[in-house]
């Protein structure tokens, strides 16, 4: 049996998941909770950016789970001795990937899908004469007998393949799926796409998302489908591992920011007066540092202690992970100025309300008047502030990453990937594919958040609504739009 290893990245990665699913638990008792999340599932674009992030956030916990495979015996060794571990951690993402040439590394550079080195190297002839050509790769392409002849066929032999088999996947997990379903809404609703939740749509993206894997899938198991880097590592597989990375900076450093910032932004806008200013003043001399300076002072401080402390990590994960968890501490300590003045202005509103007056001319205590009445009503600006801040993280890992302040260079990152690409883009001939891959997996993940986050803002944001259904209306009265026909039912009775 192998060893668990529990990782502090791991360890808060999954509580976060359980936090997620007790936050849907209660917000499906709360009816205007529940009001507005049905607005985000009855939006077409916003549900099928979520099929997408659950394939990204899939990846993330298969790749959190940590383990140190177990070392067979040595020779003369007793049965009943201790056993002993592997000195390397690895994930169940890294088993799975196994069975595919992702985990295999060339020599150097491959382009992808292909067959022989990216540069000439020399060679000798049977005869003993040098010459200089490109040499096969050691994995990718050893089962054909003529890569001239048998690349094209074999290529889309695997494509139809990997197509076919996402296609049955997407079929068989339809029917599953709309089976359960169709009891409530019946099959007709379900195909004809007018359910409440747009579940054909999002159907559509599982297929797209099945297809695309299907393909990687089979293509994986007799080449590198996005070539390999200059020590020979698969592209595709750095990429896959950097998946986790980003989801950790980008949820763990809005989780970080969020104490401080409820904290004193609650307390600056309910009390007012030197509790007031003290507040703004942490927090305009914090935002008056910029921020890459400050952040690299205290990631160099974090790898000084580090580097002073090995006998804390037994392995070379725990260096890495130690340091990307310390590294989201200090991403939210030094990032929550932004959601602490949204928050201070907000309840310098809601304190000046009559339900906060009368409690306090109750004798209601403060700590129980910003906990019960202030914090609940400010949860909608902490929601949409934290989706939006999700895809910024991820995009701010790659920039810490390029200047060598991010995460430690043996974890995978987006941003350690496009470090590497920088001199690779000057080369003649350009090797391009590692900053397109890097580039390509960042776009999706960002692109599906940013959606997913515009429906959150949409359906959570009353102040936004109300101001677009009056500049409309406007915009209508003056003649500038002709009609309200492409507004909701509900703008157009407002």
């Amino acid at each position: 049996m192998p060893k668990i290893v529990i990782l502090w990245t791991d360890a808060a990665f999954f509580l976060l998941v359980l936090m997620a699913l007790f936050y849907a638990w209660r917000a499906s008792r709360h009816s205007g909770s529940r009001q507005n999340w049905r607005k985000v599932l009855q939006d077409r674009t916003a549900m099928c950016a979520a099929v997408v992030l659950a394939l990204f956030v899939l990846v993330a916990l298969l790749d959190s789970m940590h383990y140190r495979p177990r070392l067979p015996p040595a020779p003369g060794q007793p049965a009943t001795a201790a056993p002993a571990y592997a000195p390397q951690v690895r994930s169940v993402l890294d088993a799975l990937l196994d069975t595919t040439l992702l985990a295999k590394s060339e020599k150097s550079y491959s382009v992808p899908l292909a067959t022989h080195l990216f540069t000439k190297e020399t060679m000798l002839a049977v005869d003993g004469a040098a010459y200089r050509d490109f040499p096969r790769l050691i994995y990718a392409g050893v089962h054909l007998d003529d890569p001239e002849a048998d690349w094209h066929g074999d290529v889309t032999g695997r494509l139809l393949k990997g197509a076919l088999a996402g296609v049955v996947a997407a079929l068989l997990a339809g029917a599953a799926v709309g089976s359960l379903l169709a009891r409530r809404q019946g099959w007709q609703s379900l195909l004809s796409g007018r359910s409440a939740v747009p579940w054909r749509a999002m159907w559509l993206t599982f297929l797209v998302v099945c297809l695309v894997v299907g393909v990687l899938a089979s293509l994986a198991g007799g080449y590198h489908v996005f070539g390999t880097d200059r020590t020979g590592n698969d592209v595709l597989w750095q990429a896959l591992k950097s998946i986790r990375t980003a989801l950790v900076i980008g949820t763990l450093t809005t989780l970080a920011m969020l104490p401080p910032a409820l904290i004193f932004g609650i307390s600056a806008g309910y009390f007012k007066g030197w509790v007031d200013d003290l507040i703004q003043y942490i927090y305009t001399t914090l935002t008056s540092i910029p921020g890459v300076l400050l952040i690299a002072a205290c990631v160099l401080m974090m790898q000084v202690y580090i580097d002073t402390h090995p006998e804390m990590f037994p392995t070379s994960a725990a260096r890495a992970d130690l340091r990307l968890f310390l590294l989201c501490l200090i991403l939210g300590l030094t990032g929550w100025a932004g959601l602490c003045r949204l928050l201070r202005a907000e309840v310098l509103k809601l304190r000046e309300l009559e339900y906060i007056q009368a409690a306090r001319a109750f004798g209601v205590s403060h700590l129980r008047i910003m906990l019960r009445h202030l914090l609940p009503n400010v949860m909608h600006i902490v929601l949409i502030t934290m989706v939006l801040e999700f895809s910024g993280l991820v995009l701010y890992e790659a920039v810490l990453s390029y200047l060598g302040i991010g995460v430690d260079p043996g974890m995978n990152s987006f941003g350690s990937m496009i470090d590497m690409a920088r001199l690779e883009m000057s080369r003649d001939p350009m090797v391009w594919w590692n900053l397109t891959t890097a580039f390509f997996f960042m776009l999706v993940l960002v692109l599906a958040a940013n959606l997913f986050a515009d429906a959150v803002r949409e359906a959570f944001d009353p102040h936004g609504r109300r101001y677009r259904v009056r500049r409309r209306l406007s915009r209508h009265v003056a003649g500038n739009q002709p009609a309200l026909s492409g507004t909701a039912g509900g703008e157009r009775n407002t």
